[in-house]
């Protein structure tokens, strides 16, 4: 299966609560009005693209439809599309310029965050990378064992301590094998206790101390791992964990499993964060680039058009 299929078939559930809504309401109409336009915004606000975003690109397709002197609902749809596409802008790989380079991978527990770190590790190495793991969630043995898998799985080295060890010391450790062995890659897990923001802001503090001396030139990722289901309290969590870290792209994982993906839409319209990598399946190569292009023609369908 191709790139764009896994995304288009991954995005079904959120097609249907989108498009098929529109569809229905857009062929209930024979002129465009208010009323229209209110009954799109309902369906946006109800897929989760939340209140404000619904609000701009209502606001933007009124505009649009009077410039054009737009009569017909049934060219509504693609104008929506356009003004999405436009909304979520240019796609944004990660940037890893450096040798290491440095990834941190920050999201509360039960998000995806290890399965996440395990993919894109087994990403990079078929790419000919070298990637070395750090298990810096050490609140959890859990979370080391299943990160120690995820690194079986995906043939590459990890670093761990104990639980309880001081997760910068970890980092510290998983920098200096990187640098023995010329590894391209870091990758480090982190816990994310979002419920106690100053022990993260704290823990998050240390270890970019000891990332901004042992590795003061290298490229730099913090990812943060949403879980796609939980629809608007994964944008809620989204703006947290902006304010206590310099969130540099999100992984939206479970898109497959919810009709709740168009929460990609406020995250980047309402918080500037680029989504860097969806989940649209359990397969190992099932963490797919974001591609903002396959994301809006997955929910609205052109080939239908």
């Amino acid at each position: 299966m191709g790139i764009f299929s896994k995304i288009k078939n991954g995005l079904q559930k959120t097609k249907n609560s989108i498009t098929q809504h529109i569809n229905s309401v857009i062929n209930s109409f024979t002129k465009i009005d208010e009323e229209l336009f209110e009954e799109l915004e309902e369906i946006l606000i109800m897929a989760d693209i939340g209140m404000v975003t619904a609000s701009e690109i209502c606001d933007k397709l009124r505009a649009e439809i009077k410039e054009k002197g737009i009569t017909d609902p049934l060219e509504i749809k693609g104008l929506m599309r356009n003004i999405i596409s436009k909304m979520l802008g240019e796609d944004e790989s990660l940037k890893l310029d450096t040798k290491p380079s440095i990834i941190l991978v920050i999201g509360v527990n039960g998000v995806g965050k290890t399965t996440s770190i395990g993919k894109i590790a087994a990403r990079l190495k078929a790419e000919g990378k070298t990637v070395v793991l750090g298990a810096a969630d050490t609140f959890r043995a859990a979370a080391i064992d299943q990160l120690g898998i995820w690194a079986e799985r995906a043939g590459v080295t990890m670093v761990k301590s104990v639980e309880g060890t001081d997760p910068a010391s970890v980092v510290f450790d998983t920098i200096a094998s990187a640098k023995a062995r010329g590894a391209d890659v870091i990758i480090c897990d982190t816990a994310g206790r979002l419920h106690n923001k100053k022990n993260l802001m704290d823990e998050l503090a240390k270890i970019n101390r000891v990332i901004e001396r042992e590795l003061p030139s290298a490229s730099r990722e913090n990812l943060l791992v949403l879980d796609a289901a939980t629809g608007q309290n994964a944008v809620n969590q989204a703006k947290e964990f902006k304010n206590a870290a310099d969130i540099t792209g999100i992984i939206l994982t479970k898109l497959d499993g919810t009709a709740k993906g168009g929460i990609v839409i406020p995250i980047h319209n309402e918080l500037s964060i680029p989504v860097k990598f969806v989940g649209v399946g359990e397969g190992i190569d099932d963490l797919q680039p974001f591609n903002a292009l396959d994301f809006v023609e997955g929910i609205f369908d052109t080939g239908e058009e």
